[in-house]
């Protein structure tokens, strides 16, 4: 294919071809494009993202409506009553299925929509040099030309020619299906070598599992090697959730009871009553019509996609609809602190030299604070310090800029971090001391380094200085205290004391501050050419130690106190120090605190012990990633359903596992979110718990709407079933029942979808996820009402004949006392167990009232138009009539809301 994106080479090339001549090929220089220049390059190269894969057709999605059993049998009926003759029957037949399958078309192409939506909000990130500073862009914005930096838990967003590599392995399976991360360097490779064996490229896609680089982008888009063989292309996500299945699985059942229902009753009104046969199968068809739900599986995708798109708009993203079915059974939230229960928002606030400790004022990343000197009674002195006096304070200060990968810039006034927030504080540290991340980076470059792995627990950089070499350490304070053998102080190097040394960084923890320690090995006679791990085994002289804060969110706080009450259990992990989580946990309220559970410890623990213990602990510190698995495993033996939250490559098998994997939106790896059923597009804690509410409430209205609708349909298949029974005259005729089920399906069977949750929703323990849909309370609800409707109906059509009127104006009475009856129910239904009798309970939803204007508007149409009497043979109804149904109505609402009362005391006994 013809490729506007490469130069007059071919693009094979870019594997063999040395940094200079791939830079020069693409006319740029390290220090990236022009921001002009970028935006030039992608009008013509194109954004930078495959094609999507190509959605259904309408009339495919328009078909797929018809693919359900009840509406088969359905279309059946309506061919059946057209051969006997039944024009009008069958017509109306086919007009309620177009109109419940245009209802489900619509819908679809709503959640399909909805999906693609989604998709996009969770397009990756990019990190590039663009007017030679670092910033981050929409990957799709990437162009050729581009210098992207990648690290440990990034996907590649292009491909990409490695112009610097540091100890960097990225997975390609996803490309080539190697099955062990490849090793990636710098040098040109041939030119006939394989695609696994080009070591020089990163390929879009794949996903980096160890170290960090820098590349030149070569391809973008469908010219990737990713793009050519289209493995990245995916079609739009189904539609049809467990949740769904469940209930095609109840309507084969349901088919198959109400054939078997109407076969009988046809059958026996033929051998009873000595009915023709012509007649009693159309009664049997009527029965069919009247007893199917048609509108139900639209209506249930309905209330799924408004919960997806409402949660969106809380910044959940649902990458994956049955996970909002699991929300709803959540009963452990295993959390990340950094970020996610706290602002991640570093601040340097505690600096313990060898013989001096300081205090730094002013939060967050604007470089303004002055530094004051603390007493060993902790007493801060009046007056800030001169930093430049301080020798060893500034030295220290340097160093934590030196071991550092961050920059600090400032973008419409605002500071900001690019990088690892952690870091950040101490870039910012440094620049209020006066210490300039630029010229410090400058004045002492660096020539290697060994990024931060959760497995050594500290990054090591190699510098270069006037009297030779330095290596600077940075990490836990708890594994350098045991690597280092000295310590710097004021008087010179002496010995160090790593029990004193322990009760510092205890002391600090104990604020609730996040304890970083520093380090250095001055100059050796020895050269290194290439830093690497036995370089630092021996001989580090400590710097000093330096606790940054991290300050919770308010709203997690609330958040935290929310879960509690709906019997939800928050658990943080953190890879701080046990102190440090307690005192976080104790300022969100986190109710078992009394001890933090460290990886060490969960190491040393069987899976049994593990599972024993897991119930009674809610702070595990010093945990790394490959610990949060056993966490989940441990929960789900003890029957807990959870969430874990994760940012890092090494969370995906925890997120994997847990029955809702959350990954974070702002600092999370690609590798995370493709692991993850959610996507929290802030980052907080709050907006899980905000994400499980609704999920509660999508599940409670769902069991509203089916709850709603069964006993319409029930209590016109008994009417009909007990008329032929008895052999008396059908009070609803199979017409008439269709036109029920259609208003009652496009009116008040979708105002239960848009209903906000109940007060007590979180107040509620979580819902058992092995509970069926339909339990015994709802089927006996079913049944109760389908009766108290089916004695209106029958009252309303023996008044009505009793009086004199003719079958015609008791079928409208009836009709009328049955829709009227079902738009009293649904106020009802607004609560499944608490009591609608209040102002707030009957006039508080705007839907439901529309709901239930819309289907009397249409009622009045159905009794007076001249034309509808016709179609459907209705007669006028007079005030006296509506009053009755009136009344009735209001009988049936009064006897639920009495038999609720009875289910709330029945409740409150076995409490």
């Amino acid at each position: 294919m013809e490729n506007p994106q490469s130069p007059a080479q071919p693009s094979s090339d870019w594997h063999s071809a040395s940094i200079d001549k791939a830079l020069e090929w693409q006319a740029v220089t390290p220090d990236g494009l022009t921001t002009t220049e970028a935006q030039a390059r992608l009008e013509r190269c194109g954004p930078n993202r495959l094609q999507q894969a190509k959605g259904r057709p309408w009339y495919r999605r328009l078909l797929d409506q018809l693919n359900n059993i009840l509406i088969l049998i359905l279309l059946v009926a309506a061919i059946a009553s057209f051969l006997l003759g039944h024009v009008i029957d069958a017509a109306a037949i086919v007009g309620v299925v177009a109109v419940i399958a245009l209802i489900g078309f619509i819908q679809e192409g709503k959640a399909e929509q909805a999906l693609d939506s989604i998709r996009n909000m969770l397009s990756p990130q990019a990190n590039v040099l663009r007017d030679g500073k670092r910033t981050t862009i929409p990957a799709e914005a990437l162009v050729p030309g581009d210098i992207v930096l990648v690290e440990s838990g990034d996907r590649i967003p292009a491909d990409v020619r490695l112009i610097e590599a540091r100890r960097f392995r990225t997975d390609e399976a996803a490309l080539t299906g190697e099955s062990v991360p490849v090793e990636k360097q710098i040098d040109p490779v041939d030119q006939d070598a394989d695609l696994a064996e080009r070591s020089s490229m990163a390929f879009a896609s794949t996903i980096v599992v160890q170290g960090n680089a820098r590349g030149l982008v070569v391809e973008t888009g469908r010219y990737t090697e990713i793009g050519k063989i289209s493995e990245l292309l995916r079609g739009v996500e189904k539609i049809k959730t467990p949740l769904l299945q469940q209930l095609d699985r109840a309507g084969r059942v349901l088919a198959i009871f109400i054939l078997a229902a109407a076969a009988i009753t046809a059958l026996l009104g033929t051998i009873l009553h000595d009915q023709p046969a012509a007649d009693m199968f159309m009664a049997a068809v009527g029965l069919a019509v009247a007893a199917i739900p048609e509108g139900l599986p639209a209506i249930v995708t309905i209330g799924l996609a408004l919960g997806v798109q409402n949660m969106a708009k809380r910044n959940a993203i649902i990458r994956r609809l049955p996970a909002v079915e699991t929300l709803g059974s959540i009963s452990t939230i295993f959390s990340d602190k950094t970020g996610t229960l706290t602002r991640n928002e570093m601040t340097a606030q505690a600096i313990w030299l060898g013989d001096e400790q300081f205090f730094i004022d002013g939060i967050g990343f604007e470089p303004k604070g002055a530094f004051y000197r603390l007493h060993a009674n902790g007493e801060q002195e009046s007056e800030a310090v001169d930093v430049d006096g301080v020798s060893l304070l500034g030295d220290f200060l340097r160093a934590g800029v030196l071991c550092n990968d961050t920059e600090l810039h400032q973008q419409a006034g605002q500071h900001q971090i690019y990088g690892d927030p952690t870091e950040g504080a101490l870039v910012v540290a440094g620049e209020k001391a006066g210490v300039s991340t630029s010229k410090v980076r400058e004045q002492f470059p660096r020539l290697d380094a060994i990024p931060f792995e959760s497995d050594f627990k500290y990054m090591a950089t190699l510098h270069e200085e006037t009297d030779g070499q330095r290596v600077i350490v940075k990490g836990a304070p708890d594994r350098l205290i045991e690597m280092c053998d000295s310590v710097a102080t004021s008087q010179g190097t002496v010995d160090i004391d790593r029990t004193e040394w322990e009760h510092r960084i205890h002391e600090l923890s104990s604020r609730g501050l996040r304890v970083l320690a520093i380090a250095d090995k001055p100059a050796t006679a020895t050269a290194i050419d290439e830093l690497d791990h036995h370089h630092i085994e021996g001989g580090l002289r400590l710097l000093g130690i330096i606790g940054l804060l991290d300050p919770p969110r308010e709203e997690v706080i609330e958040a935290v106190k929310l879960c509690q009450q709906a019997g939800i259990r928050p658990v943080m992990i953190t890879g701080d120090h046990a102190s440090t989580a307690l005192a976080i946990a104790k300022q969100l309220g986190f109710s078992q605190i009394q001890k933090a559970l460290t990886g060490r410890e969960i190491e040393t623990m069987s899976d049994q012990a593990l599972e024993e213990i897991i119930l009674d602990v809610d702070v595990f510190a010093r945990a790394s990633p490959e610990h949060k698995l056993r966490l989940v495993k441990a929960m789900q033996a003890r029957g807990g359903v959870c969430s874990m939250t994760g940012d890092g490559v090494n969370d995906g098998p925890a997120l994997k596992r847990a029955d809702v994997g959350v990954a974070m939106g702002m600092q999370g790896t690609e590798a995370a979110k493709d692991a993850s059923e959610m996507v929290l597009a802030d980052d907080n804690f709050a907006t899980i718990v905000s994400a499980i509410e609704e999920g509660r409430k999508v599940y409670d209205n769902i069991r509203k709407t089916i709850t709603f609708i069964l006993p319409t349909n029930g209590a016109q298949g008994l009417a009909i079933m007990l008329a032929v029974l008895s052999g008396s005259v059908l009070p609803v005729t199979p017409l008439q029942a269709l036109w029920v089920n259609m208003v009652v399906a496009i009116t008040l069977g979708l105002a239960l979808a848009f209903e906000i949750g109940e007060k007590d929703l979180m107040a509620r323990q979580p819902r058992d996820p092995k509970a069926p849909l339909l339990d015994l309370f709802l089927l006996w609800r079913v049944f109760f009402v389908s009766v108290l409707l089916l004695i209106g109906v029958f009252g309303m059509f023996s008044w009505i004949l009793g009086q004199g009127g003719s079958e015609a104006l008791a079928r409208a009475g009836a009709v009328n006392m049955l829709v009227t009856g079902s738009a009293a129910y649904l106020i009802n239904s607004r609560f499944l167990i608490n009591s609608t009798l209040s102002l707030t309970g009957i006039f508080g939803s705007r839907p439901v009232w529309i709901a239930i204007i819309m289907v009397m508007l249409l009622q009045m149409a159905f009794t007076y138009l001249p034309f509808m009497q016709i179609i459907f043979g209705s007669e006028g109804l007079n005030p006296a009539h509506w009053l009755a149904i009136i009344f009735s109505s209001g009988v049936i609402y009064l006897l639920i809301e009495a038999e609720k009362m009875g289910w709330r005391m029945l409740k409150a006994k076995q409490k």
